[in-house]
């Protein structure tokens, strides 16, 4: 990785350290040093008055030459404590930031890029994990964290903090530091929640990037039950009646109205299991139309907290009036798109537990699609965030005759998946989890179509991993980027290429196929502009579609933002890491 591109924009580098904190745990440590390692980071673990055993496998951890110091606290002094300790010493060390990482594995490290992305994006921010979690929470930690989330809006007058308790996040030294000299900040569990809050409060940013988490078996907890859910309930007095204090304040602050341009994958998933679990029981006892009213307030909710999605819903709902010469949105539309989404998904979920209550599936277009179908070869389907591909998708393997494969990007949307596979385990055999498509996923992919069997990619969303593969085209009036990877694979590939778009039309949906390309043919001395044309092939296709059904658009985020500078200028953006050099 390029470290010399984790950089402050106005002055030197920003110096990464990472700090971890350790009570009796320590068989994931050397794991997770060896990620950090990988990417160039110092690492400082925290010994917080472990046992005998656990002391002396941390010790045996310390490694200078590689990068790795241990830090030895004969008596316990708390999570937080030991955060102090090592924040403290991280500074002095000539370090700026400093990324905390929990001893005991649950977080999936496969974030770590995206949070170090944003961070370099907003060295002033403090970057937090948002987690989504697995089963594996237990009830009480889940209910408990909610009971947590609620009183931290409270406390903020903001739901922009969406979790204060992760322990896996990026200080900015200097700020958290200054909380900590100057206020009463717990030093056990209520540490990560006390700080976060605090540092909102003085005008720090906070970003918050989605992160898989899950509770290995046999971990030991270090949480007291009657002691840390004591100091909690008095941290959360203690900072409501601090916003109290600050009530004025926090009422007249006016930031700067500026808007962040977020990669869609940036934008964690909303909502709990709890909450769709209940409206699927809600339907089966009541029937859809008492769950889509009972899913009204869950979704105005919704509305409310989200304004960046608010926003870009009222955006792309204002370039289609434009387009139609109708008079703009107002909000009441803009809530009307939120209950279609969220008829959406519960369609889908209905479409895979109880197929029958979805109402008729109408496929327009057959004879598009039938030359290809049961063929020798498989062939390449384009779908997009327009109407409900997952209606499509549990009707079309029947279609095919054929195994259908859907390459995705799920981290989004591990809890409504989840809840998927529970009322049909099946739901998620198909999908291929893709960040980026390397030679070896290239290769069994080719394979699957080499077997006749049919591939689905989306081709509304640029990739995680796009490295520059992006082309603009028209789109309702503007230039927007969108991904050249459909077109690249199907090239790769050499297979047929169409288009598939399931709309909910009447009492039931209607799925579109149309051709696209028989094969896709980039020449190397023409590529970009082959790319292009492809490219606003689709981009039309999409916005015809859009017209018809302008409700059913899914993609909730600023669509025509260029996603990041270097994809701006067309360029191969390098997967960017801190610079991290020998402090002196």
């Amino acid at each position: 990785m390029d470290g010399s591109s984790f950089m402050h924009d106005n002055a030197g580098n920003v110096r990464l350290c990472a700090v971890i904190p350790s009570r009796n745990h320590h068989q994931a440590l050397r794991g997770i040093i060896e990620v950090l390692i990988a990417r160039g980071i110092p690492v400082f673990i925290i010994d917080d008055g472990s046992d005998a055993v656990t002391a002396r496998a941390i010790s045996a951890l310390r490694d200078p030459a590689r990068g790795v110091e241990t830090l030895r606290l004969p008596e316990n002094r708390g999570k937080g404590g030991a955060l102090v300790v090592a924040m403290t010493a991280a500074a002095a060390a000539g370090y700026s930031h400093a990324l905390q990482v929990d001893a005991d594995g649950q977080h999936d490290l496969e974030s770590l890029d995206a949070l170090l992305a944003t961070a370099r994006e907003r060295p002033e921010a403090l970057v937090s994990g948002f987690p989504v979690y697995d089963r594996s929470i237990p009830l009480g930690r889940a209910i408990g964290r909610w009971i947590t989330h609620v009183w931290v809006w409270i406390e903020t007058l903001s739901f922009r903090i969406r979790d204060s308790m992760c322990g896996f996040r990026v200080y900015p030294l200097a700020s958290a530091l200054t909380v900590l000299n100057e206020e009463p900040v717990g030093h056990y569990m209520d540490f990560d929640t006390d700080i976060m809050v605090r540092m909102a409060w003085r005008g720090t940013p906070v970003e918050q990037i989605p992160v898989r988490v899950t509770y290995p078996a046999g971990n030991t907890s270090n949480f007291r039950m009657l002691a840390d859910n004591w100091l909690i309930t008095r941290m959360h007095t203690r900072l409501f009646f601090g916003m109290l204090r600050r009530l004025p304040s926090l009422l007249g602050r006016r930031l700067p109205a500026r808007r962040i341009r977020r990669h869609w994958a940036a934008m964690a998933e909303r909502g709990t299991a709890f909450g769709l679990h209940f409206l699927l029981a809600v339907y089966r006892l009541c029937g859809r139309r008492a769950c889509l009213v009972a899913m009204r307030l869950v979704v105005f909710y919704f509305f409310l907290a989200g304004a960046e999605q608010r926003r870009a819903s009222l955006d792309f709902l204002a370039r289609i009036r434009a387009m139609k010469g109708e008079p703009a949105p107002s909000w009441r539309d803009a809530f009307r798109h939120y209950l279609d989404f969220a008829t959406k998904a519960l369609d889908s979920l209905i479409g895979w537990a109880w197929p029958e209550d979805v109402g008729p599936i109408e496929i327009v277009g057959r004879e598009a699609a039938s030359p290809y179908l049961g063929g020798r070869r498989g062939a390449l389907l384009i779908v997009s965030h327009l109407g409900n591909a997952e209606i499509a998708r549990a009707a079309l393997a029947g279609l095919v005759g054929r195994p259908v494969h859907v390459l995705m990007h799920t981290v989004q949307a591990r809890r409504y998946n989840a809840i998927l596979r529970s009322v049909r385990p099946d739901a998620g055999a198909n999908v291929i989890e893709v960040t980026d498509i390397g030679i070896d996923t290239a290769i069994a992919l080719s394979e699957r179509i080499e077997r006749g069997e049919w591939l689905v990619i989306a081709g509304d969303r640029i990739p995680v991993m796009s490295h520059g593969r992006v082309s603009e085209a028209m789109f309702l009036g503007q230039a927007a980027p969108f991904s050249q990877g459909p077109y690249i694979l199907a090239a790769l590939l050499n297979c047929p290429v169409l288009t598939l778009f399931c709309l909910r039309e009447g009492a039931g949906h209607r799925a579109y196929f149309e051709g696209f390309a028989d094969r896709v043919v980039l020449p190397r001395k023409a590529r970009a502009e082959a790319l292009a044309g492809h490219v606003a092939q689709y981009a039309q296709r999409l916005e015809r579609y859009c017209l018809r059904q302008p409700l059913q658009w899914y993609n909730f985020y600023d669509f025509w933002a260029a996603p990041c500078p270097a994809e701006e200028r067309g360029k191969p953006e390098k997967p960017a890491a801190p610079e991290v050099r020998p402090a002196r």
